[in-house]
């Protein structure tokens, strides 16, 4: 069995991949908007359906991340401060950021098959997933207690964990959270703020990884 990483750089891990959920972007948005116009089973099998592109992600990271690493110290340095700049600039634009319209798009009702297809295609045609989990999952290996690319595979599926957890909660409380997030513009804004401040503190632990 593959080493991974302490126990408590898994909580710090599982804690921030909860955190990065809940801040407003486009697929935990999507999941609110399917809950509230076809209900929650809907919201849970597009989360099923998202979590599946994650899946196509997080094997394509692991594997080329550990490719690159082994590679070079430059290759490194340079993956990491992409990584670095893209979440600097996730967090300018969470500051940037307005609030979102949750209006309702057409009512015809989809059936389970195609909202699952409907979250495997808009997870896997978003390149900045890839990015992220680019310049996010390689913070929490250690190349030092073994292969680099198991380690990255277990944070993925950790990750799924996670956005399962969240994104499940967001589609059985789609009513409620729907209504705050329209009426309160201002729930946004903050929201928002959060999601600028996580991504600007792991834009700086990851300009201070060393190789």
């Amino acid at each position: 069995m593959a080493d991974l990483p302490d126990l408590d750089v898994l909580l710090v891990f599982f804690t921030a991949a909860v955190a990065l959920g809940f801040a407003p972007g486009p697929d935990n948005i999507f999941v609110l908007t399917q809950s509230a116009l076809y209900g929650r089973l809907a919201g849970f099998v597009v989360t099923l359906g998202l979590c599946t592109g994650l899946l196509v992600h997080t094997t394509a990271v692991a594997f080329g991340i550990a490719a690159v690493f082994s590679a070079s110290a430059v290759a490194f340095n340079i993956v990491k401060l992409l990584g670095a700049a893209y979440l600097l600039y996730l967090a300018w634009q969470a500051l940037r950021a307005g609030t979102s319209s949750l209006s309702a798009e057409n009512r015809s009702r989809p059936s389970l098959s195609q909202l699952y297809r409907r979250g495997i295609v808009m997870n896997i045609t978003n390149p900045k997933v890839a990015i992220f989990f680019l310049a996010f999952l390689p913070q929490f290996a250690d190349p030092t207690i073994g292969p680099l690319a198991p380690q990255l595979l277990g944070l993925g599926f950790l990750f799924i964990v996670a956005t399962i957890l969240v994104f499940g909660t967001v589609a059985w409380g789609a009513g409620y959270f729907g209504e705050w997030l329209t009426a309160s513009p201002r729930a946004q804004i903050i929201l928002n703020r959060i999601a600028a401040v996580v991504f600007a503190g792991l834009a700086i632990r990851l300009l201070t990884t060393q190789r």
